[in-house]
């Protein structure tokens, strides 16, 4: 039985990507898909993590993952500051990530746990979810892969306080 072009160019592509899903990040593979490369082939936005990725792996059963940074360390988005912990962790689905563990984000005064990101097609947003709250930001924030910094206020304006 002959397979048409397209059909072969898609089970090619969905090989490619079961193959990239199996495999973890290792430097001594250089072909290695970065997982910021990764992220829009689930709909999700390249900046939603700092850029000092060290590894990670993404279970082909389930989709859970898990990512490692070189350290902990903080990202000034517009009008958040978030915090990244060593280790984080979750589920990843189309244009969704569930069971977040390992990013916090400051509100007033508190540091409270992210605990899921959806990405808002319609709208342009990126709905982040704390418990049984959420809050929406801009998806253009997220393009970039955001720069890791070890304290939390540089390059805000209360750096300088």
């Amino acid at each position: 039985m002959a397979f048409s072009p397209k059909s072969q160019l898609l089970f090619f592509s969905l090989l490619c990507i079961f193959f990239t899903l199996s495999h973890s990040f290792n430097p001594s593979h250089p072909n290695k898909v970065d997982v910021h490369d990764l992220l829009p082939a689930y709909n999700l936005p390249k900046g939603l993590l700092p850029d000092n990725v060290k590894s990670y792996t993404i279970s082909p059963k389930d989709s859970s993952f898990t990512v490692q940074l070189t350290h902990p360390c903080y990202v000034q988005f517009e009008d958040q500051l978030v915090y990244y912990e060593t280790d984080i962790k979750g589920k990843l689905s189309y244009g969704s990530v569930s069971d977040v563990s390992g990013i916090q984000a400051k509100k007033l005064f508190v540091w409270v746990s992210v605990t899921g990101i959806n990405v808002d097609e319609e709208s342009h947003m990126i709905e982040f979810h704390v418990g049984f709250l959420s809050e929406k930001l801009p998806a253009n924030e997220f393009e970039n892969i955001p720069t890791c910094k070890n304290k939390g206020c540089q390059g805000s304006p209360l750096a300088s306080i």
